[in-house]
């Protein structure tokens, strides 16, 4: 990976390193993004008395650490193994992941282009990284409109890497979802409902379910969020003004950390 920071980590930063050094009580490494050494020592590698460092750790293994304290002045950076929860290493290692990506996508742009590889990386992430913590944030933003290249690069370059960044990169599709609590007393009640909800399905990316009680769902799905949130608005805003209109009662919530099983 090229992207290379300059200073320090901060306290609790998670970052990927290589494993270089073994010594009795203690495990030095090599923090890739920073490009410099950091320290674990042998109660921050694993819960629990530890025999053997060799047991959880080699000389070339690639693990992911958390910051615990940096000395600027002196240079230490000291990092613990055990402080890192299985969700966070799995989420840093797919940043890795997505940026190693990016950077394949600028050496196929330059491959194109027929400049040098890491000169038209250096150009990007020079501004890019000012303004986002990894290269590929910057690319999810060319594929949702918010960034766009020729601030960064010139013309030609900028639109050869968005069609490179567009071939490869699919957009990620956003899921949001709000509950409306319904309750009719008029005797065409059901027929109310079922009409209310019909006219606010505004189109097939919009889902309407029944949760029981009186309560339906509405998800709505896209790649961008202020559409997706606009849509979500409007459909809910419908249902409440028809309901309304009828006399009945109507309560909206939206849903926070919706499940993929409340999606399906």
């Amino acid at each position: 990976m090229l992207i290379k920071r300059e200073g320090f980590p901060e306290p609790s930063d998670l970052v990927m390193c290589t494993v270089t050094n073994i010594q009795h009580n203690s495990i030095f490494v090599n923090i890739h993004e920073y490009d410099k050494q950091g320290m674990i020592t042998i109660s921050e590698i694993a819960p629990g008395r530890i025999r053997n460092i060799r047991d959880y750790v080699v000389e070339g293994k690639v693990i992911v650490c958390k910051v615990l304290n940096v000395n600027k002045e002196r240079g230490y950076i000291d990092l613990s193994l055990r402080r890192v929860t299985e969700g966070q290493r799995r989420q840093k290692s797919d940043e890795i992941k997505q940026e190693t990506r990016a950077e394949k996508i600028i050496e196929l742009a330059a491959h194109e282009l027929k400049v040098p590889f890491e000169q038209l990386y250096q150009k990007i992430a020079e501004k890019v990284l000012k303004q986002y913590f990894y290269v590929y944030q910057a690319f999810d933003d060319v594929i949702n409109g918010a960034l766009d290249l020729k601030s960064i690069v010139d013309v030609k370059t900028a639109e050869l890497l968005e069609k490179t960044i567009r071939d490869k990169i699919k957009p990620k599709q956003i899921i949001i979802a709000g509950d409306v609590s319904i309750s009719v007393w008029n005797e065409n009640g059901i027929e109310i409902i079922k009409n209310a909800l019909i006219k606010a399905i505004s189109g097939p990316d919009v889902k309407i379910t029944y949760m029981g009680g009186g309560r339906y769902r509405i998800i709505v799905k896209g790649n961008d969020y202020k559409t997706v949130e606009k849509t979500l608005k409007d459909v809910s805003d419908n249902i409440i003004n028809v309901i309304k209109k009828a006399k009945g009662k109507v309560e909206y919530e939206r849903v926070k950390n919706l499940s993929a099983e409340a999606v399906d």
